[in-house]
Parts: C-alpha cells; structure tokens; sequence
C-alpha cells in the first residue's frame, strides 16, 4: 500500500474542494471505505489523499426515512429500518442480502452504488484488461462464469450493487453537491458500458453523493441467487415491482443483476405480467422466461440463462407477498 495523507472534512462542501484540490495526487473520498481498503491493498487505488466523510457532523447523511436514505447510512441501518420495510421492501432485502453482517454494519448506501467490479482479472494488478486501460478482457477466453449473460461493451463484467437495480425500478434519484447539478436520476447514473467502460457512476470530479430518494413501493420485492448465503456476490439476482388490482397484476416493473455491466431492466418480462394473477404458476413462470430474451452467453456464463428466470419469479412472488416467503 502507498503512502497517503488522510483528513476528516467538517462539511460535504469542503469534502468537495479537497476532493479537487491540486495539493495532493489522486484524492479518493471514504465512508465504511470498504471496498477502497481492498483496492489499496491490491494496488489498484494509490490515493494520495483519503478523505474521510464519517466525521462530517450533519445528521441528513446518516437518515433514513420512507423516501430517502443519507449517503453515509449503512446497509444494516436501512435493512433493519421499519419505514423502509413497509415502504419498500426490495430495499431493505438487496441491503440485508450483501456481504456479511460485518461488513453491512460498515459499509454505506453510496458505497454501495460505487463499489467497483468484482471481476478478478481487474482486480488482479498483473492483468492489464481494457477497464484498467489495456487491451481486451481476459475473461472472454479465460475464467468467466461470474461475468455478463448481457455483454453491452467490451468489457464483461457485472454491476456488483445490490441497491442500484432496486434504485432503479422505483423512479430513484442522487442527490449530489459539489457541481452545477444536485440530483441525478438513476437511470443515468451509471455510463453506457459501450462507450465509457471504464467509469463505476458519471459523477466529476468533486461531487459528494450526499442521499438517495425513491418512490414508495410496498408491493416489491428482491431474491438474490448464491453459492453463498453469506459473504458472497449473486450469481444472478432479481428485482420485481407490482400494482395489484386483487389477485391480478395491473402492471409489473422487473429488472435483473449480475448479468450485465449495469442494472438491466426486463420490458418484455413486464409485458407478459401484465393481467396475470399471482396465483397462477404457469403463467408466472412463462412470463418470466422472457427475462433471458437477448442474452449472449459465454460457455461458462449458459447456467445463467437458467438461474435467472428463477430469480425473477421468486421475485415477483416476493412483491405479491410482501413479508412472506418468496
């Protein structure tokens, strides 16, 4: 690990000058920091200054209310909280579902949405992959199954966030500070992987995510498939959103995860949802083997294609029963 200078902020805004300052090479902003400590371990990040925003004394970071979530929240925080539980259930699940107890209780909703790929090729200094600014991605001929079902540029990897695709199907947004602009929809925060694969969010340089705001949704619901139940990244996971008129669905919202470089939503899963009643398995099911409509497989990412249906379902049937087993 290099040698670094650390400093504790009194405010997100002079959070933001440092985070521009010419002073020091490469100033890298922290929360639970921790997917930061392993990429400085692994030599990938070698900030010269790490800014630390947990000292910032201004309770609206660490909040979470039906609606809204601080930026500096933890995951165990807004899995555990009632409001959030009500009003949108898929969020608090995809926060309850990452990594371990431990790391929840550390780890931050911001950090969360720009935590960096899992892939080992680039966590690995000695591959020089096109994401780290070499040419290809090692992963197409070599160890892949963990990689895209849905590649959308020239890089394979997955987006490693359990709250981004939930963020997504419920209208969310960023609040940002720090630039001309203080929000950002989360349908744009992440980059066209076809044309900026190298890039976790399009924040510039100096924004401080400092929230996170959705829209209620008490019918949703998440479901993550694992190797693991603890301490490990979804093979595949789903994420699901339904108006109930009754039995029948008025309409669906899904979306899948660790299938492509960012959250993929499922249009033609939603289609076919629409008028079915949650107690019919067969047409549950035939819908949701749309969710793999497009999907260009490696010969190590083919289980994919099976698990991810699945996912979806058990999703959707987490949505219309929300509390209840999926």
């Amino acid at each position: 690990m290099n040698p670094f200078a650390y400093t504790s902020p009194k405010s997100t805004g002079e959070a933001s000058s440092l985070a521009t300052s010419k002073d020091h090479s490469l100033p890298v902003l922290k929360s639970g920091g921790m997917d930061l400590l392993d990429r400085m371990k692994e030599g990938l990040d070698t900030p010269g200054l790490v800014i630390d925003l947990t000292r910032i004394d201004d309770p609206a970071l660490d909040r979470i209310e039906a609606g809204r979530i601080g930026a500096r929240a933890t995951l165990a925080a807004v899995s555990d909280d009632e409001a959030i539980r009500e009003s949108a259930p898929m969020i608090a699940q995809a926060c309850g579902s990452a990594a371990t107890p431990q790391v929840r209780n550390v780890a931050s909703v911001a950090g969360n949405l720009l935590q960096e790929t899992r892939c080992w090729y680039w966590r690995m200094e000695r591959f020089d992959c096109v994401r780290k600014g070499g040419e290809g991605c090692p992963a197409r001929e070599g160890e892949h199954r963990f990689h895209a079902l849905f590649p959308e540029g020239p890089c394979l990897m997955v987006h490693p966030s359990n709250l981004a695709p939930a963020l997504l199907l419920l209208d969310g947004s960023v609040d940002v500070v720090g630039g001309p602009r203080t929000s950002i929809p989360m349908a744009d925060f992440q980059p066209d992987p076809a044309r900026d694969w190298r890039s976790t969010s399009v924040l510039a340089p100096g924004e401080v995510v400092t929230a996170i705001r959705f829209d209620p949704a008490p019918n949703s619901g998440f479901v993550a498939l694992k190797q693991k139940q603890s301490f490990d990244w979804p093979m595949v996971s789903g994420y699901a959103v339904l108006d109930l008129d009754g039995d029948v669905i008025r309409s669906a919202r899904t979306c899948a995860g660790a299938v492509a470089p960012r959250p993929r939503l499922l249009p033609a899963v939603d289609a076919a949802l629409a008028g079915v009643s949650i107690r019919d398995d067969a047409a549950i099911r035939k819908a949701c083997d749309a969710a793999t409509e497009g999907a260009a497989p490696l010969p190590g990412t083919i289980y994919k294609k099976t698990l991810l249906p699945v996912a979806i379902r058990r999703a959707v049937m987490a949505a219309a029963n929300p509390g209840g087993d999926a």
